[in-house]
């Protein structure tokens, strides 16, 4: 990689971040209400950083974000649950951070098989948006199966179950359709103009 590259590679490193905080930070921004539902854009970053930079970027972009979720948790939580579950850095980094590990490597296998960067765009959103919603949802069943959480969600703990698995398919299916119309309408052009300045 010449200077030049590691240059530019560096700036929209810096730039994904900016993003990154901006939607972390900013009401509606990153997070959309819709009615009950809350739908965060701050996975359609990650899974682009690990398009357009490689999961390897992808990861570290993710992890920023995590990291933000984790000290918010503490100092100005967004939601009741979150200093409830977000506090475990297991439960606020870890996924975040798979997201741009699994959505950059699906992105480089669908590519070098099928040859088409728009399937391999779309397949990478899908699997991003489901690592994370699996992932956080995932962890928060596994270690917070108690009645301060399911209280936080409104049922109680025999409940918690249905009551998460109905949040995969309503947020997670939100934010899957999300990632998968926004992710190659961005991610192609960044990709063809990279292409193009030889990067």
């Amino acid at each position: 990689m010449t200077r030049h590259q590691r240059i530019r590679r560096n700036t929209l490193r810096a730039i994904f971040m900016a993003i990154i905080i901006l939607q972390d930070l900013v009401p509606f921004f990153g997070n959309i209400p819709l009615g009950p539902l809350s739908i965060t854009t701050l996975h359609v970053t990650v899974i682009l950083a690990a398009i357009t930079l490689g999961p390897g970027e992808g990861a570290i972009i993710g992890g920023v974000w995590g990291i933000l979720t984790w000290v918010r948790a503490f100092v100005a939580p967004t939601s009741p649950l979150a200093p409830l579950v977000f506090t475990n850095p297991l439960v606020a980094i870890f996924p975040r951070i798979m997201i741009g590990g699994v959505a950059g490597y699906l992105f480089q296998l669908v590519v070098h098989y099928s040859h088409s960067q728009r399937l391999a765009a779309i397949l990478a959103a899908a699997a991003g948006a489901i690592t994370n919603t699996g992932l956080v949802l995932g962890l928060i069943y596994l270690f917070y199966r108690t009645p301060a959480v399911a209280h936080a969600y409104g049922v109680n703990v025999s409940h918690l179950l249905p009551a998460l698995l109905a949040i995969m398919a309503t947020n997670g299916l939100a934010e899957l359709l999300l990632a998968v119309i926004i992710v190659p309408l961005i991610a192609l052009p960044v990709l063809e103009v990279r292409r193009r300045l030889g990067q």
